[in-house]
């Protein structure tokens, strides 16, 4: 389960791009209870989701050319520059390179070798999110990708990630933790693409899953603001009660009652 004390290679940020943010506070206000906070003129129209204060997420307008909006999961990097290397070295990309938020840190965003974009993020001033593993906060993340070895072996490379099996009841989850910390240091998952009902006929991806107490009445919630949900509540076994949902501008996510990992 995830805290605000992250290990080097634990998520540690996520954000939200969006054509429509205006849209999208109103639907993560009355979802989560979230309030959306600019970082001011100078962070080019980003900003921050706050819940009673503390930072849950970051959000950003999309400018360019219509793109679906998406949630960006970033995890925490002690030097961003020899990440985005390391990405290049285990073939694969920089779409972002490494550069300066400001004062706050070092960020870039990179792609495995199937092109999944992930953000790093190396703190200087912010450490990252504020709140973690609490409802209405980043709490798990799971990558759904075609290939659970080779994706095991490129996050390896990069980031230090260990593997460990997860065995149920008919079945079996790949858990991801920090290099060094142990399977109490749990953060996510790997999912068989084909495995993930959501989104039938899609490439690999990244999904954030946040907590709530309810996941059954937060997804009913949802499609009352106009969200669609892609899955509905169901127990999954070794991670908790999950529902997957999708905001009214397109972006996909989780939520999550549970402490994944444990039980």
């Amino acid at each position: 389960m995830l805290t605000t004390r992250s290990a080097d290679g634990a998520p540690n940020w996520v954000d939200l791009a969006t054509a429509d943010l205006e849209g999208a506070t109103a639907f993560y206000e009355g979802l989560f209870g979230w309030q959306f906070r600019s970082a001011g003129p100078e962070a080019g129209g980003y900003g921050f989701f706050q819940l009673a204060g503390r930072t849950v997420a970051g959000g950003q307008r999309t400018e360019s050319a219509p793109a679906p909006a998406s949630w960006t999961v970033y995890f925490r990097s002690p030097d961003a520059d020899a990440t985005a290397r390391a990405a290049e070295q285990a073939r694969g990309g920089v779409p972002v390179a490494p550069l300066d938020v400001l004062d706050q840190g070092r960020m870039a965003v990179l792609a495995d070798q199937t092109g999944v974009p992930f953000g790093i993020w190396q703190p200087a001033r912010r450490q990252g999110v504020d709140l973690a593993g609490e409802p209405g906060a980043l709490c798990w993340v799971e990558l759904y990708t075609l290939d659970i070895a080779r994706a095991a072996a490129f996050y390896h490379a990069v980031l230090g990630w260990e593997t460990s099996a997860v065995p149920f009841p008919g079945g079996g989850y790949t858990g991801l933790n920090p290099a060094g910390t142990g399977e109490d240091a749990l953060f996510g998952g790997l999912v068989p693409l084909a495995d993930d009902p959501a989104k039938a006929g899609s490439g690999p991806h990244w999904l954030p899953c946040f907590a709530v107490d309810d996941p059954d009445a937060t997804a009913a919630r949802a499609e009352e603001l106009g969200g669609t949900v892609r899955m509905p509540a169901a127990a999954v076994p070794g991670v908790g009660r999950m529902a997957r949902l999708e905001d009214p501008q397109g972006a996909h996510f989780g939520i999550l009652a549970g402490r994944p990992g444990q039980g």
